[in-house]
């Protein structure tokens, strides 16, 4: 396991020392600038990396268009096109090398069928944007002080244990 740390002097998380990558799967574009936003008033500046659905984050974390980073969490929409957040977090789960992953599901959906869907994947929490706050402040300081407390798997290739 991982600790990870606030660095003060350059207000970024890190993971023993690398930067923790946001990956923002996200198809509306308003709540993805709420989002942005929302990090830049908590003054954290971590990248974001984000994609409007399931199909286009996997072709990412699974090196297909970029070169996913090292340490990373996942803030993840239920409803968005193609592939859905409950049908990424299954993919997510089954596949070894991206299963410890840690994913927090921000939805409008406050269907008891998602919620129960995505807990069932192991999702680390299920916050709907309704009562994150208008402009997403309280959850991203949610997530640092998460960040701040919380051991974090190691998702790079090279550290993980082979079974």
């Amino acid at each position: 396991m991982i600790r990870a740390n606030n660095c003060l002097t350059e207000n970024r998380l890190s993971v023993d020392g690398k930067l923790l990558n946001v990956i923002l799967v996200e198809d509306d574009d308003g709540d993805a600038k709420a989002v942005r936003r929302a990090f830049s008033k908590a003054k954290i500046a971590n990248p974001i990396h984000r994609f409007v659905d399931g199909v286009e984050a996997f072709a990412f974390l699974r090196g297909e268009t970029g070169t996913p980073p090292e340490t990373y969490v996942i803030l993840l929409d239920i409803n968005m096109p193609r592939m859905n957040g409950i049908e990424f977090l299954e993919q997510l789960r089954v596949d070894p090398q991206l299963s410890p992953a840690v994913v927090f599901v921000l939805t409008t959906s406050n269907d008891d069928r998602d919620r129960t869907a995505a807990y069932a994947k192991h999702v680390a929490g299920y916050i709907l944007k309704t009562r994150a706050g208008a402009d997403f402040l309280e959850l991203i300081q949610t997530l640092d002080h998460f960040w701040k407390i919380v051991e974090m798997p190691n998702m790079s290739r090279s550290g993980q244990e082979t079974r």
